[in-house]
């Protein structure tokens, strides 16, 4: 946190090299930082809320990351949202998965979960991809791949709803379809924190995420600096946005996976890619109507078809209630052909 509003206050130099490196270790532990006590706070009040508040703080931390890009450079970062949007929903359906469910296949040979979960899960998150990054390519209210405000509005408002109902079923209505049904009914529930290590993992969430902010500001320039001396396309710094927010929840759903409880580890893995399109999207969306900074959510169509593809994978692996190492090679297959593509369109 000292480092971080030292280098908002320019007091340390953020344009050198041994500080850039050192902010961005100190982002990739504060992001884990950050999740950890989102959970512990969440294990101790429960759901719903619990579940919200992990989904509102892992958007507080995307959402930094994108509108710091957004408010250096507002025309060139103008598609940052959409291009971090469509990397965290690819990343997790092709990259989480297929890692969890080869690591879960080669360890057990065969994992079970509930249907019902994963196809309600999936066909609410093919339903605001297409909605925020397909769509815009076809309406004819705006030119190019952007909405008009008050269809951007609309969208935002729709996203926000569809995601609070996923979440009104997941936590209230049938709950039981997101538990492991192969769990010891003794393991379900995790052991409450107490009180004041509630408390106290409120004030570090508070602190984490503020330093996440700041160090977010002066850490943008040196990403697209470095993406771009790497010889890669803007789109990746989309790709490492993703990654850096996704990597706590995804190791947690890794581990899930090995543990063979794949209902936790789908839960998380999928729960992510909802919160990344279903929270960052309204608040991205708002954000720029109130700046006034242009928001481009079409994808080109290699992604279109990148995305399409990924989901209808993820319906047919997902539509058995067992997966083995073979699901998770195929899904491990796409994640290597959309670093592919990205890199090198």
């Amino acid at each position: 946190m000292v480092f971080a509003v030292l280098e908002f206050m320019h007091i340390i130099p953020s344009d050198l090299g041994v500080v850039e490196i050192l902010a961005a270790a100190l982002l990739g532990g504060t992001v884990f930082a950050a999740v950890h006590h989102a959970e512990m706070i969440a294990l101790r009040i429960g759901e719903p809320f619990g579940s919200m508040l992990l989904a509102v703080a892992v958007t507080v931390i995307e959402v930094s990351l994108i509108i710091s890009i957004m408010l250096a450079k507002p025309e060139a970062g103008s598609d940052i949202a959409r291009d971090t949007v469509f990397a965290a929903v690819m990343l997790v359906l092709t990259g989480i998965v297929g890692f969890c469910l080869l690591a879960g296949g080669l360890r057990h040979h065969e994992q079970g979960f509930g249907v019902n979960a994963a196809s309600g899960t999936l066909s609410v998150l093919g339903t605001l991809a297409t909605l925020a990054l397909i769509l815009p390519n076809f309406t004819v209210a705006e030119p190019g791949p952007h909405y008009s405000t008050w269809q951007l509005i609309g969208v935002a408002a729709v996203s926000l709803f569809l995601y609070l109902l996923f979440l009104f079923v997941q936590s209230f209505r049938h709950r039981d379809y997101f538990l492991d049904p192969n769990a010891p009914a003794h393991e379900v529930e995790h052991a409450r924190p107490s009180a004041r290590a509630a408390l106290i993992s409120l004030l570090l969430l508070i602190v984490a995420l503020v330093a996440i902010v700041l160090i977010a500001k002066g850490l943008s320039p040196a990403l697209e600096r470095g993406v771009a001396a790497a010889g890669l396309p803007s789109q990746f710094v989309g790709i490492i946005i993703a990654a850096v927010v996704l990597m706590p929840e995804g190791v947690t759903a890794f581990n899930a996976a090995r543990s063979n409880n794949l209902q936790q580890s789908l839960n998380l893995a999928l729960g992510s890619a909802l919160a990344s399109i279903g929270l960052t999207i309204p608040a991205v969306a708002m954000t720029a109507l109130a700046l006034g900074i242009p928001l481009t959510l079409g994808l080109d169509s290699a992604d279109i078809v990148l995305l399409a593809l990924a989901l209808f994978t993820a319906t047919l692996t997902l539509a058995t209630g067992r997966t083995t190492v073979l699901q998770g090679g195929v899904h491990l297959v796409l994640f290597a052909t959309f670093l592919i593509i990205s890199a090198i369109p």
